[in-house]
């Protein structure tokens, strides 16, 4: 029998209660076994707390992971205690008995700060709801179904306090493969969200200065704190109870307090423990940045104080600066905002020339070659509407990526085309775009009508519309100043995000802006004719073409599986399409009938066949990314610890000038050979799916989204040198053999 202990239980003999029905977190709702609920802390013929054991996953594939928990739901008013109760109070235990399984350490979300109402007494937990949670494996030997028990000890507590254990105990099919629980997995992603990171993990800097060392028991000390956020900036201004000190061994008392004027830098004040602890203490608790309804970042500390020496011996003045022990310092350290908006116009501007928006070009170039000609005067407005569909649906990203943010979500750019419902969405707007130009269905006006004046109103539409597509399809791909741009607006506030992504959307829009603003540059387009019929209907196929691309993005996001389903989807989407171009020319009762007919099927089949689930990272074949290793910082650091260079590429599946990049450049002989050469060691880091380390990771060298390619050497591990988002085959070999050469150097 596998079984791990939190902690001990410190509450013994208690009788506990077992109900049936739990509700599911969330909107959705979801039965759990009547064993895995339990509530206690019985009061007034109220039970104060209701404890549930969830998982976010159905069913486990032997040898993978899987988050367990149990989450706690206490009346209004009423709290539990977190890990370091406070002044009062006891700590939170669970036990684990997991037969087959083996759990990790339990995850602590941010607490929360209680005090009586005379501020005598300060305590820290949790009210409302919250879920503590490990990661867990299954044993590669397991079969049939793991049965996995807690036993929870918690203090609740309002004005008086009620202990309460809980035991909860559930199976867990065991499959060939994983598949998750679509009700509680977001109560996970939340609670992982709430839950304070290393400083290193988000590319922060902190330093720790004593007055004085060595400590002295039974007496008090003083020190600063300071805080830097990525690429050196300041860190906003703290809220009310923004730090929680841990319990820590020889400490008594321990705060931190903002000094005025300096963001970022706190006093701090302590006292050390009257008995002279075994070893040196730490400093150890959590620090939030910011205010929590931004999503601000909860950032845990442990740092090495001082020794505790007993009363009578000396103190000195430590004459030494702090000395930074965690970094993650990006290459470019000062931007200021003039040179990010010039960045994010350039680099807007250089994604016309990015292979994701090609076809929307063709298709903008069709459409212009008709309206100048056929509407000389209103293709000021064309071009307008274009603009205002890219920079609108731009702003409306940026307000999304803003919201997302508050709630907790690390995300960047690209980041949509992690959710395999957004692809299947964009790939069924292609298909049935292609299969208008393809004359199966028109939209408002007589398609065979080519030179005919278009109806101003739903040209205008279309023209917005095309700059919607153009955004949606700009977004897998990056280009030269694009990522700096995004990434340095994504660590400032609200009104830079938008700014940038405006300026962005200007810059996408230059290219058609251009036709309207030079004068002249309209004659160099050919006139309409016959010839725009066959035009159009080639364009389809090029949309067509980028819908291929799409059924292989979700592919690598959910297998061969979701591949087909998203595929029976897009014949549904054609069917749909089809029904609708037969009732189109109808009227009254029957193209009505047609319509409602044609959104029932899109409707039924979309229900049947948009069901996806996440698979495993493929082995990328056919490139230099095959031979390359999963990014793991352990065996980062293993391999620099050897002597290695170590080459590290941020990719994704649905990134395409990844794709590029790997195929004309990483894949090329010379490249492997210079890896070879010099022994590099190749690490990849597959952002195709929401990976919380690796959104770290990026912003905390100042990028927004992927690609992003890193050479560390050996020698100089602290200062990794990040190349341009567009590699060429001599870039990557220099880089390379500086990294090799500073080895060289330093022996």
């Amino acid at each position: 029998m596998a079984q791990q202990r939190v902690r001990r239980s410190s509450w013994g003999g208690l009788l506990f209660t077992v109900l049936g029905l739990c509700l599911g977190s969330g909107v959705a709702r979801a039965e759990l076994p009547s064993t895995a609920v339990a509530r206690g802390a019985p009061d007034e013929g109220n039970d104060r707390v209701e404890a549930a054991l969830l998982m976010d996953v159905a069913q486990v594939k032997p040898g993978d992971s899987f988050r367990v928990g149990v989450r706690f739901r206490m009346d209004p008013g009423w709290h539990i205690y977190w890990k370091n109760p406070g002044e009062s109070g006891l700590a939170s235990e669970v036990s684990w008995d997991t037969p087959g399984t083996t759990v990790g350490e339990l995850q602590w979300p941010a607490p929360s700060t209680f005090r009586t109402s005379d501020g005598y007494i300060t305590t820290y937990g949790y009210a409302d709801e919250v879920l503590l949670f490990a990661e867990a494996r299954a044993s590669e030997k397991a079969v049939g179904s793991l049965q996995l028990s807690a036993a929870a000890d918690v203090l609740v507590c309002e004005v008086h306090c009620l202990p309460a254990q809980l035991m909860l105990t559930r199976g867990l099919a065991v499959g060939p493969e994983t598949r998750p629980d679509s009700a509680h997995a977001p109560s996970f992603d939340a609670a992982r969200a709430r839950v304070p990171v290393s400083p290193e993990s988000s590319g922060h800097a902190v330093t720790l200065a004593l007055d004085a060392k060595p400590l002295t028991a039974g007496q008090p000390f003083t020190g600063t704190l300071t805080v830097t956020g990525p690429r050196g900036q300041p860190v906003p201004a703290v809220e009310k109870d923004f730090f929680v000190p841990e319990r820590i061994p020889g400490i008594a008392r321990l705060a931190l307090a903002p000094v005025a004027g300096r963001p970022g830098t706190f006093k701090l004040e302590g006292e050390a423990a009257p008995d002279v602890p075994p070893k040196e203490p730490r400093f150890a608790g959590v620090l939030r940045l910011g205010p929590v309804a931004a999503g601000s970042p909860s950032l845990t500390l442990n740092l090495p104080l001082a020794p505790v020496a007993a009363p009578g011996a000396e103190a000195t003045p430590e004459p030494k600066p702090p000395a930074v022990v965690a970094t993650a310092v990006a290459p470019e350290s000062s931007l200021s905002l003039g040179l990010v908006l010039l960045f994010a116009f350039l680099g807007g501007a250089l994604l016309n020339l990015m292979p994701c928006v090609f076809p929307v070009l063709a298709l903008k170039a069709y459409g212009f070659t008709r309206t100048v000609h056929a509407e000389r005067g209103q293709v000021g407005l064309h071009a307008l509407a274009y603009a205002g569909g890219i920079v609108g649906s731009l702003l409306v990203l940026a307000v999304v990526v803003l919201a997302l943010r508050a709630g907790g979500s690390s995300v960047g750019w690209g980041f949509q085309f992690q959710e395999p419902l957004f692809v299947a969405a964009v790939a069924a707007v292609l298909v049935a775009f292609a299969l208008n130009l393809f004359g199966l269905y028109t939209v408002g006006t007589d398609g065979t009508a080519l030179v005919e004046k278009v109806d101003a109103s739903h040209g205008f539409a279309r023209s917005a519309g095309e700059g919607v597509l153009a955004v949606v399809l700009a977004t897998p791909c990056s280009a030269p100043l694009l990522g700096t741009a995004v990434g340095f607006a994504l660590a400032a506030g609200p009104a830079t995000v938008l700014v940038t992504f405006f300026m962005l959307g200007l810059g996408l829009a230059l290219p058609f802006c251009l036709l309207v603003l030079v004068p002249g540059l309209t004659k160099f387009l050919p006139k309409p004719g016959a010839w725009m019929e066959r035009g159009k209907q080639l364009l389809g196929f090029a949309l067509l073409g980028t819908t291929v691309w799409l059924v292989w993005v979700m592919g690598g996001l959910t297998g061969v599986d979701g591949m087909a389903r998203l595929l029976a989807f897009l014949a549904v989407v054609g069917l749909g399409a089809w029904l609708y171009g037969l009732v189109q020319g109808a009227s009254g009762g029957r193209k009505a009938a047609g319509v409602a007919a044609v959104v029932v099927v899109l409707a039924v089949g979309g229900v049947l066949s948009l069901r996806f689930e996440e698979t495993g990272p493929a082995v990328r074949k056919g490139s230099a990314v095959a031979e390359a290793q999963p990014w793991d910082e352990a065996a980062v650091a293993e391999a620099l610890k050897a002597g290695q260079p170590v080459f590290i590429d941020f990719t994704a599946d649905w990134c395409l000038t990844c794709k590029f990049n790997e195929r004309t450049v990483l894949a090329r002989e010379e490249v492997r050979a210079a890896f070879a050469q010099h022994k590099v060691a190749f690490f990849v880091a597959d952002w195709t799916r929401r990976d919380e380390r690796i959104s770290a990771k990026l912003a905390g060298f100042g990028r927004a989204g992927v690609p992003m390619y890193m050479v560390v050497s050996p020698a100089a591990p602290d200062k990794p040198e990040v190349l341009s988002e567009l590699l060429t085959p001599d870039s990557v070999i220099d880089a390379v053999r500086r990294a090799a050469g500073r080895v060289t150097d330093a022996t």
